[in-house]
């Protein structure tokens, strides 16, 4: 199971900091990533990362979001900084078992509800 937390109404250039915690997996050996969905639109990977904690960016985030694992808390971060209206989205929390921790939602196997992110003035 994976729960995710910390979404909100937040003004543009505000930070928020999601957190996707992992129940009933072998948290060490499994690839995390970040999705999002707006109204209308496809699922858009945001940011990976692997068991390594090698990190992974889409261009549209690079800069702005750090994504961020504790394997003892089990719970995976993204850190959302400079946000702007454009990143209004459902984040999704993924894992996956496989080698690679891509960009790609086919990847995965494991998804939590979302949590809501809302940008606005």
């Amino acid at each position: 199971q994976l729960l995710e937390s910390g979404g909100g109404l937040v003004q543009p250039g505000g930070s928020l900091r999601l957190s996707c915690v992992a129940s009933g997996f072998t948290f060490a050996i499994a690839n995390f990533a970040w999705f999002r969905q707006a109204p209308g639109k496809g699922q858009e990977g945001v940011s990976s990362i692997n068991r390594g904690a090698i990190t992974n960016y889409a261009d549209s985030v690079k800069g702005r979001f750090t994504i961020t694992r504790d394997d003892a808390k089990k719970t995976v971060y993204l850190q959302l900084n400079s946000l702007k209206p454009e990143d209004t989205a459902r984040y999704y929390c993924a894992a996956t078992y496989n080698d690679q921790a891509s960009l790609m939602f086919y990847e995965y196997t494991y998804w939590g509800q979302g949590t809501q992110v809302t940008v606005s003035s």
